[in-house]
């Protein structure tokens, strides 16, 4: 049976959508076409993001619900008039990513299953100089949305102080993203240093609510995801649509909004209306770039006084000055000192070799392919824990999204820190327990 398709019309150009009857989100019934519909009322907005930037396709073939992947290489069925540029990654693979330039563009990768739109941080004439700095504010379980808000403030102050221009977004899903354009004269390292320096800054004057720590067991409230900046690291973009049930996107706002909109104010329903209304409050931003070079001096300050580098991502090769890149509760014993941590690692999964000290007492519950399912596991956890549960903090969850070359699968740990030493669960075997690895086995 072929195939059902409607052509579109659009930039001048003709877009086939097929399957444009297919349900992406169950609960509302948006389809296919209703998502095209969606990105072509706000292209204008979706544009100014992702527009003339490499982007890698995230692709929801079976809708919001199914499990994704992503594709860096661009297909090579394609229209001879979207554009390609080769990227290198840290891995030393290189990839033809796709490149939009107008809505036919947009349309077309919608067409692919792709919700939400994830260019790179760089334009395409210029691939070895970002023209925008990353703040991604990514809340541990339980922080409230008010303290989300507040980070972004205290984020908002240090780049007026150092003369840069923030334009906010809530990210759709769980946080809020700043961004900001910069001149196109900065490596990516530099870039990430000066990420580094604004997060540890936020952290310095918020330390209740904001932190830089990379290690998830050593966060708590707001964590500034500087590794964003990273080489190869996609964010979200403006307008884009996230995968949660009620189909919210990724909204710019102005600075007087942000202290009284709400997550679920924009989704695709919602946000073609606001569009119409406002426009764009982020249409000025190619026109507010600025300069590093205060953040950089900012970045020096801290490493004269005993800050150096932080984490990188695992699969980046490890950089000058960088402090051993393991968790801190499972760093080798040395001279005697600490306690010893837990022993093989649960799941069947590797296992560094000796005995380890242990910095916080950690269990792993769950491996899943999904998110949904590893906090099932946790729920199941809690009520054979129902006394050690009530003990718990909202920080002391720990939801890891583990990447691997194509997809995503979920860890989840719980630190037992806030436990009466005489009352925390041993390790148990894991519920459930995925197998990443299968697969490539």
């Amino acid at each position: 049976m072929p195939t059902r398709s409607e052509i579109v019309e659009v930039s001048g150009r003709q877009v086939a959508i097929t399957n444009p009857d297919k349900v992406f989100f169950a609960g509302p019934g948006y389809t296919k076409r209703d998502l095209v519909g969606y990105y072509m009322a706000v292209a204008d907005g979706a544009l100014t993001g992702a527009a003339g930037r490499p982007m890698a396709l995230k692709r929801y073939v079976n809708g919001a619900d199914g499990e994704f992947f992503f594709q860096k290489r661009a297909p090579e069925s394609r229209p001879d008039w979207l554009r390609t540029v080769e990227l290198s990654f840290p891995s030393g693979r290189t990839a033809d990513e796709v490149v939009i330039d107008d809505a036919a563009g947009l349309a077309w990768i919608v067409n692919l299953g792709c919700l939400d739109l994830n260019p790179h941080a760089i334009r395409a004439d210029d691939l070895d100089h970002p023209d925008e700095l990353r703040v991604d504010l990514d809340p541990m379980p339980g922080v409230p949305w008010d303290d989300i808000r507040r980070v972004a403030v205290v984020a908002r102050e240090v780049l007026v102080d150092v003369g840069l221009v923030g334009w906010p977004k809530t990210s759709g899903s769980r946080g809020i993203h700043v961004n900001v354009r910069i001149e196109r004269c900065w490596s990516f390292d530099q870039v990430r240093r000066a990420a580094l320096a604004l997060a540890r800054e936020v952290e310095r004057r918020a330390p209740e609510i904001a932190t830089s720590k990379w290690w998830k067991e050593e966060r708590h409230g707001v964590f500034l995801d500087y590794n964003q900046n990273a080489k190869d690291r996609t964010v979200a973009s403006a307008y884009s649509v996230r995968p949660v049930p009620d189909a919210r996107v990724s909204a710019p706002v102005t600075w007087d909004e942000l202290p009284a909109c709400e997550l679920g104010d924009f989704t695709i329903e919602t946000m073609p209306g606001r569009f119409a209304r406002v426009g764009d409050p982020a249409a000025g931003m190619d026109d507010a770039v600025g300069s590093l070079e205060r953040l950089l001096e900012l970045s020096a300050r801290q490493e004269k006084g005993g800050q150096g580098d932080a984490p990188w991502p695992p699969h980046y090769a490890k950089a000058a000055g960088e402090p051993p890149r393991v968790m801190p509760s499972r760093a080798r014993k040395d001279s005697g000192a600490g306690e010893a941590g837990p022993g093989p690692q649960a799941g069947g999964g590797p296992s560094p070799t000796g005995r380890r000290a242990s910095t916080k007492p950690l269990v792993e519950i769950a491996r899943a392919a999904t998110r949904e399912e590893a906090l099932a596991g946790f729920e199941r956890w809690k009520s054979r824990h129902a006394g050690v549960a009530a003990h718990l903090e909202p920080a002391d969850l720990l939801v890891d999204s583990m990447r691997g070359r194509f997809t995503l699968w979920y860890r989840i740990r719980v630190n037992l820190e806030h436990v009466p030493p005489a009352e925390r669960p041993p390790q148990e075997p894991l519920d459930a327990d995925y197998d990443p690895w299968s697969a490539a086995r």
